[in-house]
């Protein structure tokens, strides 16, 4: 029972930026990679996190829900609120279960703070497996001067996050700077 939990904002996730298209990519990619019998939920988060489609072991479902990941709608990415409603509703689930987060990992606006976040997903015993999206962007921008050293940090500390949630939950977190 898996649970993708998809970025969806329009602070990075605009109609046809790279972003965008490394979000769907991602997201794509992993729904082909699910057997048959398992099941799958898509969350979408900006200001606020909606189910796309709930738990089904129909594909197609969660395929359409993707169709939905066109045009973004907000522009605050709100992590924190996303990550731990999710687990909290899928803490109740009976078996193996995961949450797959495609995120930059960068928090706006969030009701909840880091620590009542990390809390909650200690409790909520839903190992997170966190994608970090931006990567290969970000070092290209880094390399020809075009990212600022608050930027630098702000996305520093969106990555420490993902990886904080992701050890703390029992998950994993990765970091793809390649496409492919």
């Amino acid at each position: 029972t898996v649970c993708m939990v998809i970025e969806f904002s329009n602070l990075y996730q605009r109609y046809w930026t790279e972003t965008w298209y490394q979000t769907l990519t991602a997201a794509y990619g992993f729904l082909e990679t699910l057997k048959p019998e398992d099941y799958v939920a898509v969350v979408a988060y900006d200001l606020r996190p909606e189910i796309l489609s709930d738990f089904s072991t129909d594909k197609r479902k969660a395929h359409e829900a993707m169709q939905r990941l066109r045009i973004a709608a907000f522009s605050e990415s709100n992590l924190y609120d996303a990550v731990v409603d999710t687990a909290d509703r899928m803490s109740e689930i009976e078996g193996r279960k995961a949450i797959v987060l495609i995120s930059t990992g960068v928090d706006t606006f969030s009701k909840l703070t880091f620590d009542k976040t990390r809390k909650a997903i200690q409790n909520a015993g839903v190992p997170i497996y966190a994608i970090g999206m931006m990567q290969a962007i970000r070092e290209y921008y880094d390399a020809y001067g075009a990212l600022g050293p608050i930027a630098r940090l702000d996305f520093l500390q969106a990555d420490n996050q993902m990886r904080t949630f992701a050890k703390e939950s029992g998950g994993q977190s990765f970091f793809p700077r390649f496409y492919g």
